[in-house]
């Protein structure tokens, strides 16, 4: 079983497309993913997926292609968090978040976390950004424990869509012993 910063590097070298640049955030990106996988697959915690608005067009690709089954792969617990809250652009308050917390806590008895992409200080990132064991994506906010970017970045989409691709093999690739994410 290999080492996970090596396996990373790995793959993002032999893998035509993925760019170089990830490799240079690899620092960054292996704590970030090593967190949410031992979450998802050693404690069994759901995953529920959220954006901003003009990140909408990510989620539903994510959603779509996790659990594709051409991965040949179980399917694993993503959600979409309108799926459970639909006025999530109406948290007002420390209480709304509660009552939220509170819900997801009743229906995740193994545990949930948050995957949040989209710009740091949009309303829907609130949750994520107070809840402990979130995997952020954060845009235009330079955030410990976060993987940031730019907003203003002209390759942002093609930089999500590589990021992805480079986390469900990772997703994959712990699900089959191939890879020690904890390494």
């Amino acid at each position: 079983m290999q080492e996970f910063l090596n396996w990373t590097v790995d793959v993002i070298r032999e893998d035509r497309l993925i760019s170089p640049w990830l490799e240079e955030k690899k620092y960054e990106w292996t704590p970030l993913v090593s967190k949410n996988i031992v979450n998802l697959l050693e404690k069994g915690a759901s995953v529920i997926v959220l954006t901003d608005k003009d990140r909408e067009w990510f989620l539903e690709y994510v959603l779509s292609n996790i659990n594709s089954p051409k991965l040949n792969r179980p399917f694993l617990p993503f959600y979409d968090f309108k799926s459970f809250y639909k006025y999530m652009d109406n948290i007002k308050s420390d209480d709304d978040i509660s009552y939220i917390k509170d819900m997801l806590n009743i229906s995740f008895p193994n545990g949930y976390c948050f995957w949040y992409i989209g710009r740091s200080q949009d309303v829907r990132a609130v949750i994520p950004k107070v809840s402990k064991n979130s995997f952020l994506w954060l845009f235009d906010e330079e955030q410990q424990d976060a993987f940031n970017l730019r907003s203003s970045d002209e390759a942002l989409d093609m930089k999500l869509l590589q990021m992805f691709r480079l986390y469900n093999k990772t997703v994959s690739s712990a699900l089959f012993a191939e890879v020690n994410v904890e390494n």
